[in-house]
């Protein structure tokens, strides 16, 4: 295995310093450790192997302080806004060998163990994010207090190739019950969904949540009533080996019908929760450090320590103009209050903490729009992930009209109606019949042209792309469009909005379907065009899964919607070429309303395809040229090829890691194929196909095919 090829940078230390602090009501002195990089916010706390054997060390000498009586507790927090964002991927490039992975692993054990035979009771006072490694320092701990704003925890490792390899496969079980375990390790990364302090609390990963406002003062006071008996915390019992095993098949059922064994970790981290009813601790931990050693030399790993590179770097984006010309914007129109409308606007309105106007041709739209966000507000206090407060405050704030003149005041007013070239140009030839003159006009197009979008305006240059992906709130990705005469100050504007609503933005120029449609509609056309030559529906279906991506490309047409991807597929082939194939079978389906997948058999597994699509595609086909699963797989990797030549060639983006940004944020392709073109270069695609690798030397950290 060759080593990662880019250099891997001086570690940033983490530091342990520890105080002692006279805990309330005579329960006597606590030892205080706190991690801190001594950075500013900006720079996440950390776990390199420096600062891990400086944590060894502070925490030994609070362990030889317990012992002769001089401390009753020892606590673990963070500098603000970080207990840990855990292990740094950074430096897993240095590491030589197996040898030395098998002793990254064992370091990290050997430090948090300590917090488990301490021989007083250990908390973690978790201030802020505490991802990973971070999150197994606070697991490690006998008792865990946790501040209400904090939103990100959670266990990413199997989404980057590894396991949780410092207690979690362990500990996790056995704090929350299994079948909540297998969510937190295999469900939430693969969604790239954290858990909030609330929902952490509730399933069990933390005990307390508490006020952020004097949070410190606060865990104090708990963990003393913890130390004098007057707090219990109570632990549940171990689940049932029928119950256990049976919530193991069913999730190894699960794995193998989603990635089939595309990559290994999430298999290895089955296994050692499978293992961990039974197994000691010791035996347990050693395990999981054999299981990040295989993991730290794989090309998996490897690969998605290139893609998490990327998307850590993407809050930095590419070619945007300075901040200082963005417009401020301190009102916001939505044209149109259909399912897109709605998202954006609570996204805003959440978000940026400004009024909302939702505008659309009569009151029922309206009333159907304002409906769904009180919908999706009622599903988040339902579920303790907002207040009763916040949510009044942002309903309150979000209003909607059929009055065009209520977007007089708007500073940005995005356009989010039906996919129709001549509409989108009626809808802002009539604002700019209302707005001011310093009013940005956006548009939340998927694949038409901006340019001849805003071409018959007076002020063309206030346009510009914002291509939100659904489910807004969930989806990362925010593709930012210039069009040929998109002033700066828009451009700049558009970045950063994006930037307040927690999106990682990318700049796009304005190509047919930008990046992430474009290819995504690409796959899916080679697809059906596969079923149209003769290839069976299921072998189509399930070709791309060594890819393991999200979801099947029948049940990703089901969430797309049929006629939305035969329309952009349609725009794309008129203005691309044959490259987009013609689909007869997809025209027929969308005209006949047929259903494309049905309901999934159990949770978690992919929606079957319905067998009626089969009949279409036979009837319209020509079925002269039927493929097998390699075959389909090589005909879109093909594609794919083909087509990232061209959208450099385009210039769609300035690089291919942009590409590579968009599939992974936009489209789910996974952190363990290190993105679209390193994969492409990794297999030979990119010199079978285009006479050359695509990403230049020594970019990409996985190994050449």
């Amino acid at each position: 295995m060759s080593d990662l090829s880019t250099p891997t940078r001086a570690e940033r230390v983490s530091h342990a310093i520890a105080r002692d602090v006279t805990l309330p009501g005579g329960a006597g002195t606590l030892a205080l450790v706190t991690i801190d990089n001594g950075l500013d916010h900006t720079k996440p706390t950390t776990l390199g192997p420096l600062g891990m054997a400086e944590l060894t060390a502070t925490l030994t000498a609070q362990q030889a302080r317990a012992a002769a009586g001089e401390i009753v507790a020892v606590a673990v927090t963070g500098k603000p806004y970080y207990l840990a964002a855990g292990a740094d991927l950074t430096q897993l490039g240095a590491v030589p060998g197996r040898e030395g992975a098998l002793e990254l692993g064992r370091n990290g054990h050997r430090a948090y163990e300590l917090l488990h035979s301490m021989g007083v009771p250990t908390f973690a006072f978790v201030n802020g994010v505490a991802l990973g490694g971070g999150l197994e320092l606070a697991l490690n701990c006998d008792y865990r207090t946790v501040a209400s704003d904090v939103r990100a925890l959670a266990l990413p490792e199997t989404g980057l190739g590894l396991v949780p390899g410092w207690g979690g496969a362990y500990i996790v079980p056995r704090l929350v019950g299994i079948e909540k375990a297998l969510d937190v390790i295999l469900t939430r990364p693969a969604a790239n969904k954290p858990f909030a302090a609330v929902e952490a609390t509730t399933i069990g990963l933390m005990d307390v949540v508490l006020d952020p406002a004097d949070f410190l003062e606060e865990s104090l006071r708990w963990a003393a009533r913890v130390v004098t008996g007057d707090v219990v915390v109570p632990r549940r019992e171990l689940d049932s080996a029928e119950v256990w095993d049976g919530v193991v098949a069913a999730a190894r059922q699960r794995l193998d019908a989603v990635i089939n064994r595309s990559r290994p970790a999430p298999y290895r981290a089955l296994d050692l929760v499978a293992a961990a009813r039974t197994a000691s601790r010791e035996e347990a931990f050693a395990a999981e450090d054999e299981a990040l050693a295989d993991l730290i030399m794989s090309d998996e790993m490897r690969a998605s320590v290139y893609a998490f590179g990327l998307v850590s770097g993407g809050k930095k984006p590419v070619g945007a103009p300075d901040r200082s010309l963005a417009q401020p914007v301190t009102r916001v129109g939505i044209v149109g209050a259909g399912l897109m409308a709605a998202q954006i606007a609570m996204l805003f309105a959440q978000r940026l903490g400004v009024p909302v106007v939702m505008r659309d041709l009569d009151q029922e739209r309206v009333d159907k729009g304002l409906a769904a966000v009180r919908s999706s507000v009622d599903r988040l206090t339902s579920t303790g992930r907002m207040s009763e407060s916040a949510a009044s405050r942002l309903l309150g704030s979000i209003h909607g009209t059929t009055d065009l003149a209520e977007f007089a005041t708007c500073d940005l007013v995005i356009e989010a109606v039906t996919e129709i070239l001549d509409l989108k140009k009626k809808v802002f030839a009539e604002l700019e019949t209302v707005i001011s003159p310093t009013t940005i006009l956006a548009t939340n197009t998927s694949a038409l042209s901006v340019t001849a979008m805003a071409a018959d305006l007076q002020h063309p240059e206030r346009v510009v792309g914002l291509h939100f992906f659904n489910p807004v709130a969930a989806m990362p990705l925010v593709e930012v469009v210039q069009a040929e005469r998109t002033s700066l100050e828009a451009l700049a504007t558009g970045f950063a909005v994006a930037a307040k609503l927690r999106k990682t933005a990318v700049l796009v120029a304005d190509r047919p379907g930008f990046v992430v449609n474009r290819l995504l509609v690409l796959l899916l056309g080679v697809i059906v065009d596969a079923v149209e030559k003769g290839t069976p529906v299921e072998v189509a279906d399930r070709a791309l899964r060594p890819l393991g991506l999200p979801m099947p490309p029948f049940e990703l047409f089901d969430l797309v919607g049929p006629a939305v991807g035969l329309h952009v597929l349609t725009s794309l082939r008129e203005e691309l070429g044959d490259r987009f194939p013609r689909s007869p079978g997809l025209e027929k389906l969308v005209a006949e309303g047929t259903t494309v997948v049905l309901p999934a058999e159990a949770k978690g597994l992919p929606k079957p395809v319905d067998p009626a699509i089969q009949a279409v595609f036979d009837a319209t086909g020509t079925g002269d040229a039927p493929l097998d699963e390699a075959g389909v797989l090589d005909s879109v990797l093909t594609a794919l090829t083909v087509e990232v030549g061209h959208m450099l060639e385009e210039g769609v983006v300035a690089t291919p890691q942009q590409i590579d940004l968009c599939m992974i944020l936009g489209a789910g392709w996974g952190f363990h194929l290190g993105g679209l073109t390193p994969y492409l270069d990794r297999t030979g695609y990119s010199e079978r196909v285009l006479g050359r690798r695509i990403l230049p030397d020594g970019v990409a950290n996985v190994p050449t095919a």
